[in-house]
């Protein structure tokens, strides 16, 4: 970025006061902004100013409007200086704005540029009469019109140096110019051969009409063809293999979800009589069939009947629950259900968010499936972990990725919650 600086001193006039008329305007741009954020009005105040002082600020101008916001000088010197847009020495009656970037570049603005300095002379130097000065600038956002020039407020495109210097002389002897497209052109449509798209049709929107009729025939095609279809008998449904009656799932390993592309919405189809759901629609997590099944004694496990247990390294045990349901189901596809609660334990459980990729969503989630302590999850196998991962709905593949076992290790064993997460982002090894 250059450096910016105000005019020399002997160019700058003594005072500077806004007419009445723009501080009519100026009031009603204050009022737009709540009590103690009046500075935000510094812009358009600036630019008011420029337009009053023959399209430069003077630094008096710059003064009075720190004072009409009661703002640091400073700061609001710090602003004309920044935007390119406040012209800090004098301009031209037309102040010309060459786009000196690539599209224009190579469409003839260098060409632009040499009429510019004979016509005119150096940049941001004023002529004798006052009426032109010009500034090269960057992209000016119309490069479908190169090469272009701005004066003052308006866009002069498609130029060539014949059309320029008509231009210029046309401004100085006060003719009334064409704003825009110099070279016939209305806007920024196609010019010169034009090979595609000529179909006058295509935009006039006579065809609209015709697709219509061509998608009312084809809904009419498809009715036709689904009439047969209905009429013969349905074939018999498969039986589905044996399920949790408790944890039922809308799809699995032979009934895949079609894919769909990643378009930014989150879109999951529930499953079906999953704990969430079930609590979303004011039911209990737990079917009252899965509950009594759980609590059946015939089904009971080891650590129910009091066998002992081989002391192997394992994490700590989870505190006692009111039911436990027994674990065994095996999924069609692999994975084997681990031990599960069938109800919150007294007490409450261990607070689960503390495993790094664990949030209140799947937390509540996981609470519904019945795991409430890390010595749960620190006892998953590869099966355990596949069952579960079944069963997260719209969370597939966290426990796999987050390490949710090897976390949750490190918490059974009394780890702190940011020694889990160095575990889980794979940062820090388990012990």
């Amino acid at each position: 970025m250059s450096v910016r600086r105000l005019a020399p001193p002997e160019i700058q006039p003594a005072s500077f006061a806004f007419t009445e008329e723009n501080e009519r305007w100026i009031e009603k741009q204050i009022a737009k902004y709540p009590e103690g954020r009046q500075a935000s009005a510094v812009i358009p105040m600036l630019w008011q100013a420029q337009k009053q002082h023959d399209g430069w600020l003077p630094q008096k101008a710059i003064e009075a409007v720190a004072t009409r916001l009661d703002m640091p000088v400073i700061r609001v010197l710090e602003v004309a200086t920044f935007y390119t847009m406040f012209n800090l020495e004098p301009v031209g009656r037309f102040f010309i704005q060459l786009c000196g970037t690539v599209p224009c570049h190579v469409k003839g603005a260098l060409d632009l540029k040499q009429v510019l300095l004979e016509k005119v002379g150096d940049q941001q130097h004023v002529t004798a009469d006052g009426n032109f000065s010009w500034l090269e600038v960057e992209c000016l956002g119309a490069c479908c019109n190169a090469p272009m020039v701005q004066i003052n407020d308006d866009y002069y495109e498609d130029l060539t140096p014949d059309l320029l210097i008509k231009l210029l002389d046309d401004l100085a002897a006060g003719r009334e110019v064409k704003v825009g497209p110099q070279n016939g052109r209305r806007a920024s449509e196609p010019q010169d051969a034009i090979d595609t798209l000529q179909d006058p049709a295509l935009f006039d929107g006579s065809l609209i009409g015709a697709w219509r009729k061509r998608f009312e025939r084809r809904e009419v095609e498809l009715l036709d063809e689904a009439r047969p279809a209905a009429a013969a008998p349905a074939p018999a449904a498969p039986v589905p293999p044996a399920k949790d009656p408790g944890v039922a799932t809308a799809s699995g390993p032979h009934d895949p979800k079609p894919g769909k592309p990643d378009a930014g919405r989150a879109e999951h189809a529930p499953a079906a009589d999953a704990p969430a759901q079930r609590v979303q629609e004011g039911k209990e997590p737990i079917h009252p069939e899965a509950r009594a099944d759980a609590a059946d004694a015939s089904k009971a496990t080891a650590a129910d009947t009091g066998a002992p247990k081989a002391e192997v390294d394992a994490p700590p045990a989870a505190p006692a629950a009111s039911g436990a349901s027994s674990g065994g189901e095996v999924l069609p596809g692999g994975g084997t259900k681990p031990e599960l609660l069938t109800s919150a334990p007294q007490g409450g459980g261990d607070e689960l968010q503390n495993i790094w990729g664990v949030g209140p969503k799947l937390a509540a989630l996981l609470n519904d499936l019945g795991v409430f302590h890390y010595a749960q999850i620190a006892s998953w196998t590869d099966d355990n972990l596949r069952w579960i991962d079944e069963h997260l709905e719209a969370f597939k593949g966290r426990p796999m990725r987050d390490r949710w076992v090897e976390q949750a290790k490190v918490l059974a064993g009394g780890g702190s919650k940011q020694d889990a997460e160095a575990v889980g982002r794979g940062t820090k090894g388990t012990a």
